[in-house]
Order: C-alpha cells, then sequence, then structure tokens
C-alpha cells in the first residue's frame, strides 16, 4: 500500500516579520530616533521588528490605529513590557518572572488576532517577554482590532530615547514561531498541485505566540531536495460577521480555474477551559480565482455544513475530494465534547448534499482525517493522538470508507498529533520517492506563551 518512511529532513523557519512591507537600514544611526510608516492591514497579524546597538535601551516597537489606539513592545534597563494606549488610558503590561532580556539584538512586537506580544532576540532565538489578550486586558474601550476600518488605517513606527540605539527595522505581516497542521494542496480529484519547477504547495497552521487564538493560515512549497519556501498568508471573514480571522486547520483545492478553501473556525477558540461552555468549533468554505501561492487574502467564506455521528460540540480538519464520477467524499473531525473527537467521512453529489458515510468512534484523540487514492481506492488515513487507548494510540491508522481500518502508516510518530499527509512520487521524476510531511509538537518562544508554539515540520522518505 504505501512504503516504510524515515525522516530526511526537519525545518523550523521561525520569522516574527513574516512579509515584510516597511523597511529601513541606517547609515548613521546616531541621526534616528523615530520612524513611521503606514501599514494597512486585511487581519489582525502584524509585527514591527526593531534590530538594536549594545545600547538600545529606551526604545519601542509600536502599531498604532487609526483611532489613536497603540501597542508598544518597550525595551529600558533589560526589562521588557507592553503599553496599551486607548484614549487617555494607558496600562502596562509585564512579566515579573520572564520580562527581563540579556543584550538582545532585535526588539520586536508582534499583533496575532486579539493577542500583543513583545518579544526579543536572543542567542538567535526568539523569546516572548511579554504578552497581553486585549479582549481581556482591562484598559478600557480597546479597538475591535478585526474591523476592516481600523485595520486599513494602522500605523508601525519605532522610537528610542537614545540616540544610534536603533540600526534599523522592518514591518510586515506576522509570521510564524512554528508550523503544523500540514496539508498537500492538492487538485480536486486529489491528486498534488505542482508548481512549474515541480514542487509542491502545502497549507500550514502558522503558529503564533500562544494559544490558537494566535494562529493563522499561510502556504508553502516544499521542493524534490525537502526544502521550504514561504507562499501566502490566508485570512477569512465568517460567515456571520465581518473582519479578519485566523482561522486554521485548512485544506487548499485547485479545482478548474478556482480555488476552494476549507478551514477550521479556531480562531477565537478560548484558551481558558472555563470559558469553554458555549464554544464551537466548524468549518468554512472559501471560493476564489485570487493566486494563492504567493501575497496575503482575505477570503469570504460560507458554512459547510457537515453531518455527525452523533451530538458534537465542533468539526475541524476538513479534507475535501471529488471522485471520479462527480461526487465529493470530505474527511474530517468530529468532537463529542472539548476534547474527545474521531474521524469522520462524509459523501454527497454536492458540497451541499453530503450524508453520513461513516465515523470510527472508537477514537477520542484522533484527527488529521486525510483521504487518498491508494492502489485504486479510497483511504482515509488519520493520527491516533497517544490520549487514545493502548490498542490505538500513537500510529497513523488507514480506514477505508466506511471508516473500518484496513492498515497502518509505517512511520516515526512524532509528539503532539501530527498529521499524515504523503506526497505520491512525481510522474515526470523517474526515481521519485513516496513522501510524508507532518509535524511535532516542539515549543518555541520561551516559558511564558505556553502551549501553542509547535512544531517542526518534518518531511518523511519512503524507504523503497
Amino acid at each position: 500500500m504505501l512504503p516504510a518512511f524515515e525522516i530526511v529532513a526537519r525545518h523550523r523557519p521561525v520569522e516574527v516579520v513574516g512579509t515584510p512591507l516597511l523597511t529601513e537600514v541606517y547609515d548613521d544611526p546616531a541621526a534616528q530616533q523615530s520612524s513611521t510608516g503606514k501599514l494597512p492591514l486585511l487581519a489582525p497579524f502584524a509585527a514591527v521588528e526593531v534590530s538594536l546597538s549594545s545600547r538600545g535601551g529606551g526604545t519601542a516597537a509600536s502599531l498604532a490605529g487609526p483611532d489613536g489606539s497603540q501597542f508598544s513592545s518597550v525595551i529600558d534597563q533589560g526589562r521588557v513590557c507592553i503599553t496599551v494606549r486607548s484614549g487617555d488610558r494607558e496600562s502596562i503590561h509585564r512579566s515579573r518572572r520572564h520580562g527581563r532580556t540579556r543584550s538582545p539584538g532585535r526588539l520586536a512586537l508582534a499583533l496575532t488576532g486579539t493577542h500583543v506580544s513583545a518579544l526579543t532576540l536572543e542567542g538567535g532565538a526568539w523569546v516572548v517577554r511579554a504578552r497581553v489578550d486585549l479582549s481581556a486586558s482591562g484598559t478600557g474601550a480597546i479597538p475591535d482590532v478585526r474591523d476592516p476600518g481600523w485595520l486599513a488605517g494602522v500605523t508601525a513606527s519605532w522610537s528610542s530615547t537614545e540616540p544610534g540605539a536603533v540600526t534599523g527595522w522592518t514591518a510586515g505581516t506576522f509570521g510564524q514561531l512554528g508550523l503544523r497542521d500540514i496539508r498537500l494542496v492538492t487538485w480536486a480529484d486529489g491528486s498534488a498541485y505542482r508548481t512549474d519547477d515541480g514542487s509542491v504547495l502545502l497549507s500550514a497552521t502558522a503558529a503564533g505566540p500562544g494559544f490558537f487564538g494566535t494562529a493563522h493560515t499561510s502556504t508553502w512549497t516544499l521542493n524534490a531536495q525537502g526544502g521550504v519556501r514561504r507562499g501566502a498568508e490566508l485570512y477569512f471573514q465568517r460567515p456571520d460577521r465581518p473582519g479578519g480571522y485566523g482561522d486554521h486547520a485548512t485544506h487548499v483545492v485547485r479545482d478548474g480555474d478556482r480555488w476552494l478553501v476549507a478551514t477550521s473556525t479556531w480562531s477565537d477558540f478560548p484558551a481558558d477551559p472555563g470559558a469553554r461552555a458555549d464554544a464551537r468549533v466548524a468549518v468554512t468554505l472559501a471560493e476564489t480565482t485570487a493566486d494563492l501561492t504567493r501575497g496575503q487574502h482575505l477570503l469570504t467564506t460560507r458554512a459547510l455544513d457537515l453531518p455527525t455521528d452523533g451530538p458534537s460540540v465542533g468539526v475541524w480538519d476538513p479534507h475535501l475530494v471529488r471522485d471520479d464520477d462527480g461526487s465529493w467524499l470530505v474527511g474530517y473531525v468530529s468532537a463529542r465534547r472539548f476534547f474527545d473527537f474521531h474521524p469522520v467521512l462524509a459523501a454527497g453529489p454536492s458540497l451541499d448534499e453530503l450524508t453520513l458515510r461513516g465515523a470510527a468512534t472508537d477514537r477520542t484523540a484522533t484527527e488529521g482525517t486525510t483521504l487518498a487514492r491508494l492502489d485504486g481506492a479510497w483511504r482515509v488515513l488519520a493520527s491516533d493522538g497517544r490520549d487514545n487507548r493502548r490498542a490505538v494510540r500513537g500510529r497513523f491508522p488507514v480506514f477505508d470508507t466506511s471508516m473500518r481500518e484496513v492498515g497502518t502508516v509505517d512511520a516515526p510518530y512524532p509528539t503532539n498529533i501530527p498529521w499524515p499527509t504523503i506526497v505520491p512520487p512525481d510522474p515526470d521524476e523517474p526515481g521519485d520517492r513516496w513522501r510524508l510531511v507532518t509535524f511535532d509538537g516542539t515549543p518555541s518562544g520561551g516559558a511564558l506563551v505556553g502551549y501553542g508554539t509547535h512544531g517542526d515540520l518534518l518531511v518523511l522518505r519512503g524507504t523503497r
């Protein structure tokens, strides 16, 4: 069915500023004490990064809205904090345990959803030194950072009380601290979408400095040598509200001259377990003819109604293919509660007429549902997390279309719940092998951020 796989490459493309939109480098830093530029956004995912000299004190990196609101990352005398200004009110947010830094090379401010983080680059690694959730900051009239009018008027800036403290700066979209939820971008028939040079396109969740609300969807190219390169940043407008959201756990499908983008509404899922009584996760679908291999895109979505095998608080991890007869198969996950979830398969003559085909109801922590045609038959791959019962734990099961297990993928099982994204051999490259692209739970960003900054992107290759 599939060969055995072994890990051949590991990537961790950490970038606070993902796509630079403003950049300045100073020949005479002593002559510069501030700079400002317009930074219109499609969604609240932006960053400002300042290069520091050895002095570096009294420096701030900031984002400001058209209403006078401002968020700043401030470093002074080795301590880092965040200031939030709204109207005539200002609040200061610092970490007593994690706010001190030594000899940072750079200072950054990141806006990721409703979260603001201050980061420093130390020894080649970014560390979060302060953070605040604007929706719970207690500072009064905080702006709606998802509002299109507010986003269109954002400016980025830096300032310093020390001449020569800043040698340059850049601002743009927020990048990522890790990559997870790796999916192969496919044609509607499930085959790999390849670029002109034979590279395949992937979608991934770009992890932010914290829980699910700080992440968003991005696309990447993976070349034959196993190298990865940034493609596009994808944001979503919900069908029931305006503004840009960083929804993720996404499948991107090329269907004729259009793209279909199915994603999961994770971006406003609460980090606090006590706030999840009314929480729900759904799947939305966007359609566009824009070039999703590059640039920034805000996609209008509609609800994709997916049947479940019983009461469900959420569905996520969609994967879509169109069969030879024109009907659709859709794999996804359904949750009885947070977090007790299992893989599901639906089918129908269109994406608006789906009925349940099967569900692996014996699983309690299995996700990453992925459809693949193997030996001429459709199979459903998934990832059995380690919170399942012992017999189905830490493995990649393979199901038929009734969701009966028929095998497993012979591959190392990394930490977290890695998705089994398989890349078939390129028919135009003799000797090309099967690949499996996945991720693990390796965190970054330091101890302050907690869960959500994973992971490394892993490339595996078939051993025969």
